[in-house]
């Protein structure tokens, strides 16, 4: 196994701004233009792709995107994604290897759902995959008090995963 210096170092990792560390890898040269799709009125690359590194001690901060997400999982320990959907149901799924503990290599995130997530161990490299691709005018940073009130009884993990 790697140490997380080293992959930030060895994958060019930069700070993500809902936490961890990202590098993008893949941005498809085709674009659709998406006419109301997904409430998005302008031209997205057909799909994109990362490195995302969580850290012990750190976390994923509940945000979301108008497009489903796929995880992949590469290295270390397994990832928590913690989901609630636009109807505030809540669920949360262990991305790894241990099969034997119920844990996947890979999940989708439904788009407009929002999701945090936590490292269960030292650190966790895995990889997502959006399609049509990721575009920061689709991503929205969870504000705690409002996430709080539209849904109040996750309110701890709201807590939580937050910054403020």
């Amino acid at each position: 196994m790697n140490s997380v210096e080293n992959l930030v170092e060895i994958l060019d990792l930069q700070p993500h701004p809902e936490g961890g560390f990202y590098k993008e890898t893949y941005r498809s040269k085709g674009k659709i233009k998406l006419g109301g799709e997904l409430d998005i009125k302008d031209e997205r690359n057909y799909s994109t792709a990362i490195y995302f590194l969580l850290v012990q001690d750190s976390f994923s901060a509940w945000h979301r995107i108008k497009q489903d997400e796929a995880w992949h999982f590469y290295e270390g320990s397994p990832v928590r994604v913690h989901s609630i959907s636009p109807k505030g149901e809540y669920w949360y799924f262990d991305l790894g290897l241990d099969f034997n503990l119920g844990q996947e290599p890979q999940y989708i995130v439904p788009g407009g759902s929002w999701f945090a997530s936590e490292t269960l161990g030292a650190y966790s490299l895995v990889g997502c995959t959006v399609a049509p691709g990721f575009d920061f005018k689709d991503f929205e940073l969870a504000n705690r008090k409002e996430l709080s009130q539209l849904f109040p009884a996750h309110q701890p993990l709201i807590q939580k995963f937050t910054r403020e």
